[in-house]
């Protein structure tokens, strides 16, 4: 291979990391943080008073992370994921930034969610049927 070919590739390279890593900075905050929590695609973004319930899926996966409005101060968050006839999987604890992620196999099956940040509570009743 001669050295121009080289140099060219090299170029290809350095620009195809570059851009990803503006594209990684541009990111908004929440979809950066949630995506490295939950595989798939959202499918819904459920806020209420204290924070945010976010929801992926991915084939017959539904994934949720609860977020804080004010991230830093530990205080008591849970996130919760119910497929219809089936038990619910909870993530609770005192957590700074996030509670879950939580993943359920829902199939086709409706789920509700579930999130709490300190006094703040959210509930979705069945969704995504």
């Amino acid at each position: 291979m001669h050295s121009g070919a080289i140099r060219r590739r090299l170029a290809l390279g350095l620009a195809v990391l570059t851009a990803s890593g503006l594209l990684a900075v541009a990111a908004p905050g929440e979809a950066q943080a949630a995506s490295a929590y939950c595989a798939g695609r959202k499918v819904r973004t459920l806020p209420f008073s204290t924070g945010t319930v976010l929801v992926y899926k991915r084939g017959g996966y539904v994934c949720a992370v609860t977020l804080t409005k004010k991230p830093g101060v530990k205080r008591k968050m849970s996130v919760s994921v119910q497929a219809r006839g089936n038990r619910p999987v909870v993530d609770e604890g005192k957590y700074a930034h996030h509670a879950g992620p939580v993943t359920v196999h829902a199939g086709r099956r409706c789920v509700w969610l579930k999130g709490q940040v300190g006094r703040g509570k959210f509930s979705s009743g069945w969704i995504l049927c």
